[in-house]
């Protein structure tokens, strides 16, 4: 019972892992996709002004881009987190039941 509680809240915390992972991957993704459009624009034939406004604004909608996936993922592992305490608490009053002879296994 124990190492099923304990490989139940590893598998959640793992989970969690992942996804915050994968959200930091993508934010860095995002941030490096706004840099290279940031580039094209400084690149282009426009007037200095207009480009350097567009690229801060193409920066600037990346990265609040990336902080709202990074956290989303976070509000996501926060969740999985709670849901494995609260099964740690079930098992946990399982376990003490069926030690105790109140239920059986």
């Amino acid at each position: 019972m124990a190492k099923e509680i304990t490989s139940s809240v590893e598998a959640l915390e793992g989970e969690a892992e992942k996804i915050l992972a994968r959200a930091k991957t993508r934010a860095g993704e995002i941030l490096l996709e706004a840099r290279e459009e940031a580039r094209r624009v400084l690149s282009s034939q426009l007037p200095l002004d207009q480009v350097k406004t567009e690229a801060d604004r193409i920066v600037s909608k990346a990265r609040a881009e990336a902080q709202s996936k990074i956290r989303d993922s976070e509000r996501q592992a926060a969740q999985i987190s709670i849901s494995a305490d609260k099964k740690i608490e079930e098992l946990t009053k399982l376990v003490v039941n069926i030690v105790r002879g109140e239920r059986v296994a």
